[in-house]
């Protein structure tokens, strides 16, 4: 039986229930001792956001007290926030950085 024949084809779009993966949003929280220019070097380096950008999220950072960095599968995600606290902690930044799922 060849991939092409419409039985094939049938069986797997009836046993194969693809969805979208879930999503995650990363957020930096805010800190009275991480400084704003590693907070945008993160953003721009670790989340490829431009300088306007990172200034920005920097921003509703500093005054909200958190800020989305991006919307990402769960695997991209978890590894982003494992980056930015190595970085952290590289810097002896106490910098938090959380995931939460997309609603």
């Amino acid at each position: 039986m060849s991939a092409s024949t419409p039985e094939f084809q049938e069986e797997l779009s009836s046993s194969t229930d693809l969805s979208e993966p879930r999503r995650f949003r990363v957020l930096l929280h805010n800190d009275n001792y991480t400084t704003m220019d590693f907070v945008i070097e993160v953003l721009e380096s670790v989340f490829n956001k431009n300088a306007p950008e990172a200034n920005q999220i920097m921003l509703n950072i500093h005054k909200q007290g958190i800020g989305v960095c991006g919307v990402f599968t769960a695997e991209v995600a978890e590894t982003k926030v494992a980056i930015v606290h190595h970085l952290a902690r590289q810097r002896n930044f106490p910098l938090r950085c959380s995931m939460e799922e997309n609603s």
